[in-house]
């Protein structure tokens, strides 16, 4: 009777962990406990488990008993033919074990396919194939993998994509436009990236004649044409986000809404919600928000807008550049004040018609990128601050963009990790400060490890969540803030719209808080996923790239260390592969954790986090998305 009464205390309830080595760990607030993978019992990664945990020799282990909730019954992978039959062998490496087919697959063996598990409790379970991707190792296919896998759809159903037509019916009439104010008059331009699609967000100026300013925000009304519960608002929420992946965006909103009507293109009119500020002195002397009609008359993309900025014979110089003189103000400002500024160079792949790798580019963060940033966040925290006043700071029907201050446990592994590559972090009683990162930044600009620093500085932070409860945004020293400019490809601002209008117009907001705080959820949630899209896209291009350059010695820094190997970023194109300690031949390399180093045994040789190496490039693994390298003496 005691060792049963024992075995029931020892049995916890909660989410489960599975790394891509197989290994489990369910996630406890007195500190995660390792369930190995003959224990796991059939448990997959994100599934509320029940286990059983005994004392082993130097920790705590924990056993699978049941699951009581699966996180998913679909999966995406390749089919694949065993003695027992054709398999599913799921893409996620995190996945370990297979799916026996059953029905009719539809596709042939070495096809990718979209299957749901009909039956758990058999041994392998069994899983009937929903939808074909096409052919493995196909780029269309992989891409489409890739999507299917976090939950998000290539293709609009066929019910969406005819609501968003018949809005061509009656886009907006003479009474909507009556009761919008005019804009039309004004100079208004915008400025995005080449490549980009939808225009959600737009810029006006207009000199005062008591030579004040007159800085306007517009962002596309998508609440105009998009009502709430509507076929389109339903599509529009499962997927709360548009996804950017290597080759294709997969929007949030069907391209007759983000590609056109809501589409802030130039040369013609276009409805819009906007936050128009009365500046002088750089001081926001007076704020309007409310519905606007607007037409762009200039499309700029960023390196035109550079150019015009440097160049005071190009139309719109002076414009341009008495609108980045109040940005570059607001950006001083809020550095002074504690805003965390992150400022690396972005690199992505260069993809053709194919999907083949032809290159990478640089994206460099100039002072065009500088000024849309800092107008958008003017206009971001400008709305959350005139609700907060509106409806009280602790109102929970307003959609917030928290970013809470950092775990201290996290800062202090930063500063440990710092030390051992030679940067100190100074450490107050609650932890660092913004201005102690900031200077930390500033002083590892243009260095070998910049890049290094800064991921683990940003990896270092909390994660920004959509949420109703208020607690301001750390990183950029906000005591309110919420996202307002670009509901063409976020859910949350397409709420922020809503409940932004309702105040203006004196109506009394009505949704269920706990409603509003799921949906908020739900929206961060799916953020996470599409990041994670947008990274296995770019990894899987990488390794297709790489796997051209094989015997290739290229230049990198070490940007890991663990006990099995080194992992070198290759430092044109950002593309991360591992050197595993044991293919260097010169000595035998010891890991040393508190150094994050490797030291040779006989020469001393130290390698460590941050430095900078010549390497080969050995192998490539394009079904684990992997790349093996090689160190040169």
């Amino acid at each position: 009777m005691q060792k049963k009464r024992a075995e029931e205390s020892s049995r916890i309830k909660g989410v489960l962990d599975v790394t891509r080595s197989g290994k489990g760990f369910f996630l406890n607030p007195d500190g995660d406990i390792p369930v190995p993978r003959d224990r796991l019992n059939g448990a997959f990664s994100g599934d509320v488990v029940e286990i059983l945990v005994t004392q082993g020799k130097s920790e705590k282990i924990g056993r699978v008993i049941s699951v009581l909730e699966r996180k998913t019954n679909t999966f995406v992978g390749e089919l694949i033919k065993t003695p027992t039959g054709v398999m599913l062998k799921a893409d996620d490496p995190r996945v370990y074990m297979d799916f026996l087919i059953v029905g009719v697959s539809g596709a042939p063996v070495g096809h990718k396919v979209v299957a749901d598990v009909v039956e758990w409790d058999d041994h392998p379970p069994k899983a009937k194939v929903r939808s074909v991707l096409g052919k493995a190792g196909v780029h269309e296919t992989e891409m489409r993998a890739i999507i299917a896998s976090k939950g998000f759809e290539s293709d609009f159903p066929k019910a969406v994509v005819e609501e968003a037509e018949r809005l061509y019916e009656k886009a907006w009439d003479e009474k909507d436009v009556v009761e919008r104010k005019d804009f039309r008059d004004t100079l208004t331009i915008t400025i995005d990236p080449e490549t980009a699609k939808d225009f959600d967000d737009a810029i006006s100026y207009k000199k005062l004649e008591d030579g004040a300013l007159e800085i306007g925000v517009h962002i596309a009304d998508v609440t105009h044409f998009m009502r709430p519960g509507s076929i389109l608002d339903k599509e529009a929420y499962k997927r709360a986000t548009s996804v950017y992946l290597v080759d294709r965006t997969i929007p949030m909103l069907p391209p007759e809404l983000s590609e056109d009507l809501c589409s802030l293109k130039p040369n013609v009119d276009r409805l819009t919600f906007s936050a128009v500020f009365t500046i002088r002195n750089n001081k926001v002397e007076e704020r309007w928000f409310g519905r606007s009609i607007i037409r762009s008359a200039k499309r700029f993309t960023y390196e035109e807008a550079d150019e015009t900025l440097k160049d005071a014979s190009l139309p719109l110089h002076k414009e341009l550049s008495e609108i980045w003189g109040f940005a570059s103000y607001l950006r001083k400002k809020r550095f002074l004040e504690g805003a965390i500024m992150f400022e690396t160079d972005e690199i992505k792949p260069v993809v053709d018609k194919e999907g083949k790798t032809t290159g990478f580019k640089r994206t460099k963060y100039t002072e065009s990128h500088q000024l849309i940033e800092e107008l958008m966040l003017l206009a971001n925290r400008e709305v959350a601050g005139m609700v907060s006043e509106k409806l009280g700071a602790k109102n929970r029907v307003f959609v917030y963009r928290i970013h809470d201050v950092p775990n201290q446990e996290k800062i202090q592994e930063l500063a440990v990790f710092l030390r051992a590559i030679g940067y100190e972090l100074t450490l107050q009683k609650g932890g660092a400060t913004q201005k102690d990162l900031n200077r930390l930044l500033e002083n590892v600009k243009g260095k070998p490890e910049e890049r290094l620093i800064t991921t683990a500085t940003i990896r270092s932070m909390a994660k920004a969540v959509y949420t109703t409860k208020n607690i301001g945004h750390y990183g950029l020293a906000f005591e309110n803030y919420a996202h307002f400019t670009s509901p063409i490809r976020r859910y949350p601002d397409v709420m922020v719209h809503r409940t932004l209008f309702d105040i203006l117009s004196g109506k009394k907001i009505t949704e269920d808080p706990a409603r509003i705080q799921e949906k908020a959820v739900h929206a961060s949630e799916r953020e996470v996923y599409a990041a994670q899209a947008e990274r296995e896209s770019v990894k899987m291009k990488q390794v297709e790239y790489f796997a051209n350059l094989i015997g290739e010695e290229r230049a990198g820094v070490i940007s890991g260390v663990t006990e099995w190997g080194l992992y070198v970023e290759d430092t044109e194109t950002g593309t991360e592969g591992m050197a595993r300690l044991m293919s260097l031949t010169d000595d035998n390399y010891d890991y040393d954790p508190k150094k994050f180093a490797a030291i040779g045994a006989k020469t001393k040789r130290v390698i460590r986090l941050g430095d900078p190496v010549r390497y080969r490039v050995e192998k490539a693994n394009l079904e684990d998305r992997t790349l093996d390298f090689s160190l040169l003496p």
